[in-house]
């Protein structure tokens, strides 16, 4: 991990998480004052417990609340969807875009998903959008080709280190338990940084790259330690707090 670039550990609850889990959200929140030094914590619930997270974690630093993703318009329309307004409205402080679950499960377009960044930007949030290849994608050797073009199509022009992250997740990887190797998240961190360098300029160098998928508190370190990466999006390990915090615990 570059130590000049402050590591970013989120967590992603997707459709997981009722009122209950208040509960499970206090304990992180106690856990995160100590960890406040080694890194920036973000939790993403569901967008129904936004509100009641962002008000007890707004009155601390150590921990931010996000969304799951956003509609491009700031209003309108659109039944069932959220926008970037509503949930800087609700205490968020980033959301994340194009999830590959969202790509796969409603089609989601690299040109959508730049629009949804976009949004994003509008309404004052962080965005974190996540790329990554399938497992077939990686088989027929087009891992590379298919992230540097994922890349082109989903990041907007005028990106900076404090309003963009990027997520490597390869889709093969994610709630698996399947891991790819040390050298192949290199390799496509790498690919990252360059592409990120040649389009943002010293602003691209800065920003941060999160590796997602199967992260948990037995890997989490050595992925961490991998060059480029800075930091991890978390899926099923940020529901429960002790693995979260251990997870952040273990930033260099």
């Amino acid at each position: 991990m570059n130590p000049l670039i402050r590591p970013l550990i989120a967590g992603n609850w997707k459709m997981n998480g009722l009122r209950a889990s208040q509960a499970e959200f206090e304990l992180m929140l106690a856990g995160t004052a100590e960890l406040a030094d080694q890194a920036d914590l973000l939790v993403c619930p569901p967008a129904t417990l936004i509100a009641a997270f962002a008000e007890r974690a707004n009155a601390s630093t150590a921990l931010a609340i996000g969304g799951q993703d956003c509609h491009p318009d700031p209003a309108g329309a659109h039944t069932g969807d959220i926008s970037a307004e509503m949930l800087a409205d609700a205490g968020a402080r980033a959301v994340i875009v194009g999830h590959s679950e969202r790509r796969a499960d409603h089609g989601e377009s690299d040109g959508l998903v730049r629009q949804k960044a976009e949004a994003a930007w509008r309404a004052g949030l962080a965005a974190i959008v996540c790329i990554g290849e399938t497992r077939q994608q990686r088989d027929l050797g087009h891992a590379v080709a298919v992230c540097r073009d994922q890349l082109k199509g989903s990041l907007p022009d005028g990106a900076r280190a404090d309003n963009l992250v990027v997520a490597y997740e390869p889709v093969w990887a994610i709630g698996t338990g399947l891991t790819p190797t040390p050298g192949d998240i290199q390799q496509i961190h790498e690919l990252i940084r360059e592409v990120l360098a040649m389009r943002f300029g010293v602003e691209g160098t800065s920003m941060r790259i999160l590796y997602g998928g199967s992260v948990k508190p037995a890997n989490a370190r050595e992925l961490l330690a991998i060059p480029n990466v800075n930091g991890a999006l978390i899926g099923g390990a940020s529901l429960k707090a002790a693995d979260f915090l251990a997870i952040a615990a273990d930033c260099p």
